[in-house]
C-alpha cells in the first residue's frame, strides 16, 4: 500500500494525475467516518413528583383526619396505639394537633368534646369542622353519630353546632363555596347513600341528590366547582374495595361516573393540588398501600405517581404550599398505628 501510494504522488509530482483525482477517495472515507451513527430517542422520564420525610406527629394514631388552617396542618381524632392510659376509652382520641410547615414543629392543642374516630372534615370560615364519625358506646366502638364539632383556632376551642341528618361513620367530607359536603359512609348496619350539605353561617343542613354507589371508606375532593367521590368498601369490608369515582355538579344537584381508580382500595385520603387529585393509600386483603394516583379532570384521566415511602390506610392528608403532607395511620390491616409526616411534592409544585 505504501508503494501505491507513493507512486501516485509522484504522478501528481509530475503532473499526470490532478491532486483532486488522489485526494478524492481519503476525502470521501473522511466524511463517512464523520457521519453520526443513527440510535434509537430516549425519552425522558415523566415527572412523578418527589417525596420526603418530616417530624413526626407527637401520637401514634390511625383512623385520623386533617385539615389546614392558616398554613397549619390539623390531625385530629381516631384510635392512638393502645397503653394503659387510654383503655377505658378503648383507644379512642378526642387529640387535636397543629403542625406548622415553616417550622417543622408540633403543638398539641384543646381536644375535642369527646373522643371520635373515622370522623369527615372539612374547612371553611376560618373555622375546622369535625363531621361524624363513630364513637364509644359501652363496649363497642363502633356506634355511628351524627355530631358536628366545630374549632377556632383563634381562641383554642371547640363549639358544638347543628348535627347532620344521618348519623354515620367512615364518610367523607368536601368543602365547596363555602359549604361542607358530607358524603356517603356507614350506619352501623348497611352503607349510607347520603349527601348532606351543611352551611355553616346559617348552621343549617340540607339533602342533596344520593351518592349512585353507597360505600364507606372512601376519599373526596373538589376541583372546579365538581365533588368527587373516590373508591372505597362495600359494608365495611375491605375484601370488597371499589375502583369506582363518581363526580357531583352542585349546580345541577346531578352525579354521574367518572374514570375509576386505577387501584381499588379503601381506607384512603385525597388532596387536590393544581387542579389535580391525589389519592394515597388504603387497605385490602392483601395487605396496605403505598400507591399514589392523580387524576386529571381537564383530561378525565389517571395516571401513577411515585408511591408513598409507607404503606397505611386510615391516614389523613393535608395540603401547605403546594406540597400534600400525608399523616398517621396503620402500616398493617386493622388495628396500627403510626406517626409519620412523610410530604409529597407534585410535578407542578416543584
Amino acid at each position: 500500500m505504501n508503494k501505491r501510494l507513493t507512486a501516485l504522488f509522484q504522478h501528481v509530482a509530475k503532473g499526470w494525475v490532478t491532486p483532486t483525482l488522489v485526494l478524492a477517495p481519503f476525502l470521501a472515507g473522511l466524511c463517512l467516518i464523520a457521519l453520526p451513527v443513527s440510535t434509537p430517542s430516549v425519552q425522558p422520564e415523566p415527572d412523578r413528583g418527589i417525596w420526603r420525610t418530616a417530624a413526626p406527629a407527637p401520637t401514634k394514631r390511625t383512623e385520623v383526619a386533617a385539615g389546614t388552617l392558616s398554613d397549619k396542618i390539623y390531625v385530629v381524632g381516631g384510635f392512638e396505639q393502645p397503653s394503659l392510659g387510654n383503655v377505658m376509652n378503648l383507644a379512642i382520641t378526642p387529640s387535636l394537633e397543629a403542625y406548622d410547615p415553616s417550622a417543622d414543629r408540633w403543638t398539641s392543642k384543646a381536644p375535642m368534646p369527646v373522643g371520635l374516630h373515622h370522623v369527615g372534615i372539612g374547612v371553611t370560615g376560618g373555622r375546622l369542622y369535625v363531621i361524624g364519625g363513630y364513637r364509644k358506646s359501652g363496649l363497642s366502638v363502633w356506634q355511628p353519630v351524627a355530631t358536628v364539632y366545630a374549632y377556632d383556632p383563634a381562641t383554642d376551642a371547640w363549639a358544638e353546632r347543628a348535627p347532620m341528618p344521618t348519623a354515620r361513620g367512615a364518610l367523607s367530607v368536601t368543602g365547596h363555596d363555602g359549604k361542607l359536603y358530607a358524603i356517603g359512609g356507614y350506619d352501623g348496619k348497611a352503607n349510607s347513600a347520603a349527601v348532606e350539605v351543611y352551611d355553616p353561617v346559617r348552621n343549617l343542613w340540607a339533602a342533596r341528590a344520593p351518592l349512585p354507589t353507597p360505600r364507606d371508606h372512601l376519599a373526596t375532593a373538589t376541583v372546579s366547582g365538581k365533588v368527587y367521590a373516590i373508591g372505597g368498601r362495600l359494608n365495611g369490608d375491605y375484601h370488597r374495595n371499589l375502583a369506582v369515582m363518581e363526580v357531583y355538579d352542585p349546580v345541577t344537584d346531578q352525579w354521574k361516573r367518572a374514570a375509576d381508580l386505577p387501584t381499588a382500595r379503601s381506607g384512603i385520603t385525597a388532596s387536590e393540588v393544581g387542579g389535580k387529585v391525589y389519592v394515597f393509600g388504603g387497605e385490602g386483603e392483601d395487605g396496605t398501600f403505598r400507591e399514589n394516583e392523580e387524576y386529571d379532570p381537564a383530561r378525565g384521566a389517571w395516571q401513577t405517581m411515585v408511591p408513598m415511602p409507607t404503606a397505611r390506610h386510615g391516614l389523613g392528608s393535608a395540603v401547605v404550599h403546594g406540597r400534600i403532607h400525608v399523616i398517621s395511620g396503620g402500616p398493617t390491616p386493622g388495628g396500627s398505628f403510626s406517626d409519620l409526616n412523610e410530604v409529597f411534592t407534585p410535578p407542578a409544585s416543584r
